[in-house]
């Protein structure tokens, strides 16, 4: 699951990068990079920026995780220039070296989040992919280990946090702005360097180097969430270098940024339709509200209050309406979330805060002690880099009767997201991400129906934005963010029968 850095961050699309590329896939980096062989070793503590914690448990197997430093060019229209370090971290295969396909290469989305710290959450999950490949993933460029963008430090992220994100009027307005600006600003200061090239085609470039290192013909590829949006711009990119790939939570890539806050607006919206469903259809009576609208009055009622007086959270920070809402969010990522969500409800609306800010704690990358991943500076890094509009508040305020519309608990914050690239120093590439690619094998495209995040409707575009014969869509009608995780047997047995044995399912096949 991926580790947003904030709703109006992470739900603001990440589906904006540069169009101006096309021809760019015959670019080829200096010679020495393509033939630097890795050293691989056994994995330290994810640093600060991937998130911390604990070295890697050895694998189900026993095996150890390994972890590894590519150089690539800090520019990729200068390849002989100056270079960066991309970490990458690897579990061997545990089938027959004969068996073996090759690499199969992870990104799990934000954009921003760690590659390093999240593919060992999911070794056992992934268990059967690993029998024919070396399951790889990646810091992306700008993010944890890879030259990561830091913008402020602890403390003053405490308080951007904490900040309110749907202002009622002028005063408020000005110092949304204000802090917008500031951290902006900051990340100038701290990050200038890596500013311009921290696009999702630069970083596509770099997983074709890592192709190339890890000995790989083709890329094979799993991409989730931000991550099909990295996968159709590699394939647009580099379509004859496509192996066997699959998206999942998709993007839609026909979307501009405005378009995309909208679409998430009802999806989260939707999501939250469903959680309270699902609460008052069980057996036992639901502790948050008597019937599904009772459920959803008591959580606006509740936004509505901590805007002006928010309640105790985890000392000495106080539960706001900003992280009510974070923490809310974050539990809509995930069914296996929605009996925390109904926890933390019952707890703020006994005046505890607690757990709602321990949901909004994941979702902004902070840890237990205090200390922040340089997740909400690389979203928006990424998506300031790849986005091109730039709006207004005059603007925002225009469009607040849509977004409220599409949801009275998320509209608002999803809304005045989009002023987070306002004052943004380097320009952004383009509306929408091309992701054509004639010419590119086939790519397995999966849909979830209840997705929050990644509406469902993005899969069809996505799907159809690759192009005839390339993109293959298959519709789950489940919950949550993303499909295969979801452990559906129709889901894995379709992906893991693509990846592994080059079956590509029927167009259209749906699983429930």
């Amino acid at each position: 699951m991926p580790n947003p850095s904030r709703l109006r961050a992470a739900v603001t699309a990440a589906l904006l990068l540069s169009s101006m590329v096309a021809g760019c896939g015959d670019d080829a980096p200096d010679e020495d990079l393509t033939a630097q062989k890795l050293s691989w070793k056994d994995c330290p503590a994810p640093s600060q920026a991937e998130g911390g914690g604990s070295a890697p448990s050895p694998l189900p197997d026993g095996d150890e995780w390994q972890c590894a430093t590519m150089k690539a060019p800090l520019d990729w229209d200068d390849p002989e220039g100056d270079t960066i370090d991309i970490a990458l971290i690897r579990a061997r295969t545990s089938g027959d070296e004969r068996d073996r396909i090759g690499s199969l290469v992870f990104n799990f989305g934000g954009p921003g989040g760690s590659g390093v710290s999240t593919l060992p959450a999911f070794g056992e999950e992934y268990a059967a992919l690993r029998t024919r490949y070396d399951l790889v993933s990646f810091d992306p460029r700008g993010v944890g280990r890879s030259a990561g963008v830091r913008c402020e430090n602890d403390q003053r992220l405490d308080a951007y946090f904490q900040q309110d994100g749907t202002p009622d009027d002028a005063v408020e307005r000005t110092a949304l702005l204000e802090h917008t600006k500031d951290f902006n600003a900051a990340c100038e200061k701290n990050a200038k360097k890596m500013l311009p090239h921290v696009r999702t085609t630069d970083a596509a470039r770099d997983m074709d180097l890592m192709r190339q290192v890890l000995g790989d013909d083709r890329l094979h590829y799993f991409g989730v969430s931000y991550g099909t949006e990295l996968g159709g711009v590699y394939a647009h990119l580099f379509p004859r270098n496509v192996g066997r790939a699959v998206f999942d939570a998709v993007v839609d890539p026909t979307q501009t940024s405005e378009q995309g806050s909208l679409g998430q607006a009802k999806g989260f919206q939707l999501a939250l339709d469903n959680f309270a469903e699902d609460c008052v259809s069980k057996t036992e009576d639901c502790p948050v509200g008597d019937t599904a609208q009772d459920v959803k009055d008591r959580i606006a009622r509740l936004l509505e209050s901590l805007d002006g007086k928010p309640i105790p959270g985890i000392f000495p920070r106080e539960l706001t309406q900003s992280a009510a809402t974070n923490g809310i969010a974050q539990a809509l990522y995930s069914k296996d979330f929605w009996e925390y969500l109904t926890e933390g409800l019952e707890q703020a609306y006994a005046g505890d805060g607690k757990i709602l800010m321990l949901l909004s704690d994941l979702m902004n990358g902070r840890n237990e002690n205090g200390e922040y991943s340089n997740i909400a500076a690389a979203n928006i890094s990424i998506n300031c880099a790849d986005d091109k509009p730039r709006y207004s508040t005059a603007y925002v305020q225009r469009r607040l009767p849509e977004f409220r519309a599409a949801s009275s608990v998320f509209g608002d914050f999803l809304a005045w997201g989009m002023v987070s690239c306002t004052d943004w120093p380097v320009p952004g590439a383009a509306d929408h991400p091309d992701v054509s690619a004639p010419g590119s094998a086939p790519i397995l495209v999966v849909g979830n129906t209840g997705d929050p995040a990644t509406p469902y409707e993005g899969a069809r575009k996505m799907a159809a934005a690759l192009g005839r014969g390339v993109g293959v869509e298959l519709t789950y009608q489940g919950q949550g963010h993303g499909a295969y995780g979801s452990k559906n047997p129709c889901v894995q047995t379709a992906v893991n029968g693509y990846l592994l044995n080059g079956k590509v399912p029927a167009a259209g096949t749906v699983c429930s």
